[in-house]
């Protein structure tokens, strides 16, 4: 099920369907049902772990029959790869509304910081599953990151056009720094976000702090 959605001020096509190939839902109920499987797969391997949670764990956290399950997934794998694509996602998304406003270059990347140290307090067992695909899912693993980098490099790149950020000396500098960033936001995700509940807005003020050092032009 594709369409079409403003992110970042530009229209972009979106996300397909979680569901194994052939079994994307066409209603709105049979979308909700995805969902509360999805969510359910969250809670089961973030508490157990891929190698102990089980489709019969998942189905009983989500409340829907075992047949269920098998109309949308084909497998405990598919469900757990569509859940490594989902929580990209989200990232995603949560992130891009605080990117879309008229502020400076690192002004954006606090406020995208803040966004998604709000979605991992509330999500705090991706990283378990994201650290779990690295072995199960190492293809979907290498995509959220590459991703993500990919998204910091083009904003930067954006900055330093603007005049708010400074120049690197090549493209391997560029996305080198993009690396960076986006390996502290994960760790200080962990740290502050997973292991305590510490305010986003002020974590992200001191990482904005740390970048202006040397990013600014």
């Amino acid at each position: 099920m594709t369409g079409t959605r403003e992110l970042d001020g530009n229209t972009a096509e979106a996300a397909p369907s979680a569901a194994s190939d052939g079994k994307a839902p066409r209603t709105a109920r049979g979308e909700r049902t995805l969902r509360k499987i999805l969510d359910a797969a969250l809670e089961e391997f973030g508490e157990k772990g891929f190698g102990d949670g089980s489709i019969v764990g998942i189905t009983g956290r989500a409340k829907v029959a075992l047949g269920t399950f098998y109309t949308y997934f084909d497998s405990k794998e598919a469900v757990f790869q569509a859940l490594v694509r989902d929580m990209s996602e989200r990232v995603r998304v949560t992130v891009a509304p605080a990117l879309t406003s008229e502020a400076n270059a690192l002004e954006r990347e606090r406020r995208g910081l803040t966004a998604l140290l709000g979605l991992i307090e509330s999500n705090k067992a991706v990283y378990r599953i994201m650290d779990e695909a690295e072995f199960v899912y190492p293809e979907g693993y290498r995509r959220h990151y590459e991703s993500a980098a990919e998204r910091i490099l083009s904003r930067l790149r954006e900055g330093a056009e603007r005049g708010e950020l400074r120049h690197e000396e090549s493209a391997l500098a560029e996305e080198i720094v993009a690396w960076a960033m986006m390996g502290a936001n994960v760790f200080v995700g962990l740290r502050f976000a997973v292991w305590a509940n510490e305010d986003p807005d002020e974590v992200a003020a001191v990482v904005k702090r740390l970048w202006s050092l040397g990013l600014n032009a």
